[in-house]
């Protein structure tokens, strides 16, 4: 299913309904993580409300469509060697994002041509 209309206004992403970001799981990661720079696994995972490895399994979709990107890093609070992982859309991400809400609203606005 397709959902095409003109951008909205300048830097507008075209409506396209995207079934990688459409999973219910993805959709909700890409919203969070739409609204910040980056997000703490742990946060996601927590405001998502699934576990450790049903969000990296999402996340590995994302990874691998382009869409996400996962950062390694030591933890300033942390005393042990664990680090934490960073969670960030990249702007291919934000575009299909931003795409497929447009989709959807066209698709509730009952304009899909």
């Amino acid at each position: 299913m397709s959902a095409e209309r003109e951008p909205a206004g300048p830097g507008a992403a075209a409506a396209r309904f995207d079934e990688i970001v459409h999973a219910p799981v993805r959709l909700r990661v890409c919203g969070l993580l739409a609204a910040a720079e980056q997000v703490e696994f742990s946060v996601v995972r927590d405001a998502v409300g699934v576990s450790d490895a049903t969000l990296s399994k999402h996340l590995k979709v994302l990874t691998e469509a382009g869409y996400a990107e996962v950062r390694k890093a030591a933890s300033a609070s942390r005393d042990d060697a664990r680090r934490l992982a960073w969670l960030r859309l990249t702007p291919a991400g934000r575009r299909a994002f931003s795409a497929h809400v447009a989709a959807l609203r066209a698709i509730t606005e009952g304009t899909v041509h």
